[in-house]
């Protein structure tokens, strides 16, 4: 959906750029929704389209079979009725459940889906449900076997073949919150728990860790992605993001740590690409408990000392020329949030210059860092944490800056420029900071104590900023401490409340995430 701008934020949670296509002339018949009656009030569209779990899906390919159409919400959860306008390019999917249809609609806002290669807009219906002719013996055909195929049945031929028809043996894989370094062997022992894996390429793109995995046979494919999609590799990081590769067929050149062509052992290494060093093999591959938990056996999360060492290695993010520097926030808590508190929290990640608050939807702000790698730090660290007690959602946006609002127009306090402000942490070139950057954790560092503070100040102070201090340990010079709350949306809290805190006589508290624990 290049081009879309964010701002375009009509329909509720999540469906965030799809309003933008409810055009008067989009040619929509009787059945279609009222959302697209051309109507430029955008208060109106909010209120046109609240989440239901039957979805509009528009602009389909003329070929587009219902197979197609169903592949598109199985990974979600159980598709219980379809009904295709043949002649309109559109489709009504109804999902088993309202949250079903809701992380769908949230996930296709980031990631736009394709049929037959052609990009497809979906938003919710206005119908709560599907009131189709049960006497349409085919399409009910078409969804038993497909739900048999997802509760683990084996799909029959002709399933085997439809299926096959929606998908391509080949599967893109991202990985997000990448804290440990996933290679190629990790990805070939999780995936070949579902068929055999012939051809693996890994490679970076938009800073973010990706890979091509070939299966010998479509469904293979199929029955991994509805299986590891959103799963977690280890425990709450690497999470996996699968998707459908345009590709057929892998060309694998070189058999590396980089890529790997199971068929063809006697490929050559390439130019100065080590093959996989066979200890750091071997201790990827020790099978011990459940990583997947519902794939026995998948790999064992690293030793602490190995994490740490990756953590301390994080993936290299080479500068990206040409991609944004600014991230779309989504379901915040509107009632809490504040520019100060998000400005606050995405800067231990970067420097943030701007903040917004969405006029029109204000539980989503666009935040801009100062460069594409700060935002995409930012991104893999917070996407999916708590804030002010709701999961917040963070992605790259299409914008390249923030606006402020034109001289003289009150917006309410809901855009903040910070361009200069004195509390950037990443200003100084080789500054220490850059070595700290860590996770959201329950621990946090505190650096900047004055000398006549004491650990009771300490503790009262954090426990007033409502949450439980499980933990303190000063270090020798009393000046830096640790400090532990009893959850990471606790320490979230503290930290947005208390970092920069005035603890007198001029001196300011710092606050950041520490990898350690008491």
């Amino acid at each position: 959906m290049d081009g879309i701008s964010d701002v375009a934020v009509g329909v509720k949670r999540g469906s965030d750029e799809l309003s933008m296509y409810n055009s008067p002339n989009s040619g929509m018949s009787s059945i279609s929704d009222g959302a697209s009656n051309g109507s430029d009030s955008k208060k109106l569209r909010v209120e046109e389209a609240p989440p239901s779990r039957v979805l509009h899906i528009r602009k389909l390919p003329n070929e587009a079979s219902e197979t197609e159409v169903i592949a598109l919400g199985l990974p979600f959860g159980k598709v219980t009725n379809i009904l295709t306008l043949k002649g309109k390019n559109q489709a009504f999917l109804e999902m088993g459940t309202e949250e079903a249809a809701i992380t769908m609609v949230n996930y296709y806002t980031t990631v736009t889906p394709h049929v037959r290669n052609a990009p497809v807009f979906i938003q919710y219906s206005n119908h709560k449900e599907l009131k189709t002719d049960a006497g349409n013996q085919r399409t009910q055909a078409v969804l038993q076997a497909v739900s048999a195929v997802q509760s683990g049945g084996s799909p029959s031929s002709d399933v085997q073949e439809a299926l096959a028809a929606a998908s391509s043996p080949v599967l893109r894989i991202i990985i997000d919150n990448m804290f440990y370094p996933v290679t190629l062997d990790v990805l070939q022992q999780i995936f070949s728990k579902f068929g055999t894996v012939m051809k693996i390429i890994t490679f970076t793109k938009n800073n973010q860790f990706q890979a091509l995995l070939q299966f010998s046979d479509p469904v293979n494919a199929q029955q991994a992605k509805l299986a590891l999609d959103g799963q977690n590799i280890y425990n709450s990081c690497c999470t996996l993001r699968i998707d459908f590769s345009k590709l057929v067929n892998l060309n694998v050149k070189y058999n590396n740590d980089k890529s790997r062509d199971y068929t063809r052992p006697e490929l050559p290494a390439g130019d100065g690409q080590p093959s996989l060093d066979p200890t750091v093999a071997a201790a990827f591959s020790k099978d011990s408990n459940s990583l997947l938990g519902k794939i026995p056996g998948a790999l064992n999360p690293l030793s602490a000392a190995a994490a740490a060492a990756a953590a301390a290695g994080r993936v290299a993010l080479a500068g990206q020329a040409g991609s944004s520097g600014v991230l779309l926030v989504s379901n915040l808590n509107e009632e809490m949030v504040t520019p100060q508190s998000l400005f606050t929290l995405f800067g231990v990640y970067g420097d943030v210059q701007r903040v917004k608050i969405l006029y029109n939807k204000k539980d989503s702000a666009l935040i801009q860092m100062s460069d594409a790698n700060q935002a995409q730090l930012a991104m893999s660290h917070l996407n999916g944490q708590k804030m002010y007690g709701k999961i917040i959602r963070v992605t790259l946006s299409k914008h390249q800056t923030v606006a402020l609002p034109r001289d003289g127009l009150d917006d309410q306090g809901l855009t903040k420029d910070y361009a200069n402000s004195p509390l950037h942490r990443f200003k100084k070139p080789g500054s220490k900071n850059f070595q700290n950057i860590f996770p959201p954790s329950a621990t946090l560092h505190l650096s900047n104590i004055p000398q006549d503070v004491t650990e009771d100040d300490l503790r009262l102070l954090f426990s007033n900023a409502g949450g439980t201090v499980k933990a303190f340990k000063f270090f020798q010079d009393r000046k830096m401490a640790l400090i532990q709350m009893s959850t990471v949306e606790e320490a979230i809290q503290a930290l947005i409340d208390l970092h920069n805190y005035n603890m007198g006589g001029n001196q300011h508290l710092r606050v950041s995430f520490s990898k350690s624990t008491i």
